[in-house]
């Protein structure tokens, strides 16, 4: 039980990676209706880790996965673990973001996964509607010294 006396469910393991392209801006998943989780909302490439899945090896799946994309390895910083309350499975989940740089375009990026998977600038990213996840790790990313390392 829980200090407020509310049983919840076991955490799920989340792993996302923040691309960053040559100008500054993010990767950003715009989700589908039919995402179970923050539907129609925008958040990063990224997803449930499976059973003994290391939060790296799972976020780059998932980003390929997703997107299409397989950066340099050598060139991913892990940028923080985060709790994150999904109130539709009524957990506070663990989820490991990952940076890269990647010198690529819109052009580069297959959607495989949601509506849309497109690069995104800082000052607009904020200001769409978020998924719980991204709008709790994207500021504090974008205040970042990794996030500084990767723009001009």
């Amino acid at each position: 039980m829980s200090d407020s006396g509310l049983t919840r469910n076991p955490p799920t393991r989340f792993g996302s990676v923040i691309v960053v392209d040559p100008v500054g801006r993010l990767l950003l998943q715009e989700r589908d209706e039919h995402a179970r989780i923050d539907p129609e909302r925008w958040g990063l490439c990224g997803g449930h880790l499976e059973p003994g899945e290391e939060p790296l090896p799972g976020a780059l799946r998932e980003l390929e996965e997703e997107a299409g994309l397989v950066p340099d390895p050598g060139l991913v910083r892990h940028v923080g673990t985060f709790e994150v309350f999904h109130q539709v499975n009524d957990a506070l989940d663990r989820m490991d973001v990952f940076a890269v740089p990647m010198s690529i375009t819109d052009a580069d990026v297959v959607c495989r996964e949601g509506r849309r998977i497109v690069f995104v600038p800082p000052s607009e990213a904020l200001a769409l509607p978020l998924t719980v996840g991204a709008a709790q790790v994207l500021p504090l990313f974008l205040d970042s010294p990794p996030y500084a390392t990767m723009t001009p």
